[in-house]
């Protein structure tokens, strides 16, 4: 019996490890230890403690007092997950060639957690464009990309995490028409379009373009939704391939 309590503590304990190191992306670089507590729901004493852990295995170190962030040895491994995801692979090519079509920026993004995650993309060669990284992530119900993915979603991922902002009624709207999007959602004075790619929980993933919403009429509004579409529908047969 205390034997199984003890497995329990430390299964628990590691979750929070690896929950901890979850917490940071590319829009959240640096973190304090009460805003890690906050963020996993530990106290401060088991905060330090994971804290510890991590530093231990050159996984975090300190820059400004009371403050860390991520080491480089976590590159290596953000590279192999990027490199061993046959779903980027496969999309790269054609996401070059949506970005041509469109003239804005193409992004491949994939569930991960609550958040989906640029995996892979293909930027326009213009002087003023949306400027994104891979690992960028948006939280599901934030923008384009977000809307759409939670639509795609079971329905109690939807209910979980439906934003006051949205209603189910919107989230089925999403999901009978193919598309969502978003006007200075996330980043001010972008234009996002967003479409499935695919929708089963493993590989849950949309395609989306962004860019100044100056320069994209409506005209080109629905120029960009129907490359989009159709580039999606052109991974989905790729990658159908690849499992067969």
């Amino acid at each position: 019996m205390g034997a199984a309590t003890s497995d329990n503590g430390t299964s628990s304990s590691s979750k929070k490890v690896l929950s901890l190191l979850f917490q940071f992306s590319a829009e959240r670089t640096e973190l304090s230890v009460p805003e890690m507590s906050e963020l996993i729901g530990a106290t401060t004493p088991s905060t330090y403690r994971y804290l510890a852990l991590l530093k231990d295995l050159d996984l975090l170190e300190e820059g400004k007092p009371g403050h860390y962030h991520p080491t480089a040895r976590v590159i290596p491994l953000a590279r192999a997950a990027q490199l061993s995801n046959p779903l980027a692979r496969i999309a790269g090519p054609l996401l070059r060639e949506a970005a041509d079509t469109i003239g804005e920026t193409v992004m491949l993004q994939q569930l991960a957690g609550d958040q989906v995650v640029c995996i892979e993309l293909a930027e326009c060669d213009r002087p003023m464009r949306f400027t994104i990284q891979r690992g960028r992530s948006t939280p599901l119900g934030r923008g384009a990309s977000g809307k759409m993915a939670l639509a795609l979603c079971p329905a109690e991922t939807r209910e979980r995490l439906l934003p006051a902002h949205l209603s189910q009624d919107q989230l089925d709207t999403y999901l009978a028409q193919g598309f969502a999007t978003s006007n200075s959602e996330i980043d001010e004075g972008v234009w996002a379009c967003s479409v499935p790619v695919i929708n089963t929980r493993k590989n849950l993933s949309v395609l989306t373009s962004a860019g100044p919403e100056s320069r994209i009429p409506e005209e080109r509004k629905e120029q960009t939704l129907q490359t989009l579409q159709k580039s999606a529908q052109k991974i989905r047969e790729k990658y159908s391939k690849l499992l067969i």
